[in-house]
């Protein structure tokens, strides 16, 4: 059973909720991030680091004692700075954070992959081979980050090849937000029939439900990578879902029931190989 995790990424807020998670089940936290810690520092449960993640060999010594990771540092999409920027940044941080785990004999490892990791909010424009779309979807990436998302599922994969024994899950989540309502406003400031909203397929993670993925991954037994959607199982785009399809994405075939507003989102996997559901969180 794991019991003293570390957590990269830790002032921002994935990372915060999943401390908060975390601590409320009795684990031990060694919080990492190249900024200060926000707040209250008073949890002795909880052990700050700062740390550069491009940096390798201070990221093995801030993992020392750690029996879990949760990876979730990085740049969080593109445009903030320049491309080679981004894109450099989130390939190395990943790749660090999984080897070094490995090395030091952490084998319960989960990280923040993104929906974006086939090509979705970023593209120009969207390609979807079908609907809902699962993690089997052919990955048709333009933009750095969504690059360095798909990069750090191929890291998992080729790491977990050649280390037996080692268990790493990719989760791929979709707009963090504290609650259903603040997705929804959000939906309704940008526009819902704007391109930002459509490319976004409407959809959503909240941030206990992403807090709670990164949990049941490190509490699993099984080796090897696995990449999981984790988005809520309703869409927010004031019609149903089949309609929403129809209008905007004409010709790409429906593989389930969308007559309701069921999200564009295939998480069944996540379901069965993790036991998560993002509403009971």
């Amino acid at each position: 059973m794991v019991t003293r995790v570390a957590v990269t990424g830790a002032a921002g807020r994935v990372g915060q909720g999943v401390i908060a998670l975390l601590r409320s089940r009795g684990k031990d936290v060694v919080a990492i991030d190249s900024v200060p810690a926000p707040g209250d520092t008073s949890d002795d449960g909880v052990v700050w680091r700062r740390v550069e993640m491009t940096d390798y060999e201070a990221v093995v010594g801030s993992f020392a004692g750690c029996d879990g990771l949760v990876h979730l540092a990085a740049i969080a999409r593109p445009g903030v700075l320049p491309d080679a920027q981004v894109h450099a940044n989130n390939v190395v941080s990943s790749y660090n954070a999984l080897r070094a785990a490995i090395e030091l004999g952490i084998v319960r490892i989960s990280q923040a992959s993104s929906i974006n990791a086939i090509g979705a909010a970023w593209s120009r424009w969207p390609h979807y081979d079908y609907l809902p779309l699962d993690e089997g979807h052919r990955s048709y990436v333009e933009d750095p980050y969504s690059l360095s998302k798909l990069i750090c599922e191929l890291q998992a994969d080729a790491l977990a090849r050649r280390y037996s024994g080692v268990g790493i899950a990719s989760l791929r989540f979709h707009m963090v937000v504290p609650d259903r309502a603040r997705a929804v406003e959000t939906y309704e400031d940008r526009g819902v029939a704007g391109d930002t909203a459509i490319k976004n397929l409407w959809g959503y993670t909240t941030l206990a439900a992403s807090a709670g993925a990164c949990l049941l991954a490190l509490e699993g037994d099984s080796a090897g990578h696995e990449a999981f959607q984790i988005v809520a199982p309703d869409q927010l785009g004031g019609s149903p879902s089949v309609e929403l399809a129809q209008r905007y994405f004409p010709g790409v075939p429906l593989r389930a029931d969308l007559s309701e507003c069921e999200g564009f989102f295939d998480c069944s996997k996540a379901g069965r190989l993790l036991g998560w559901r993002h509403d009971e969180w």
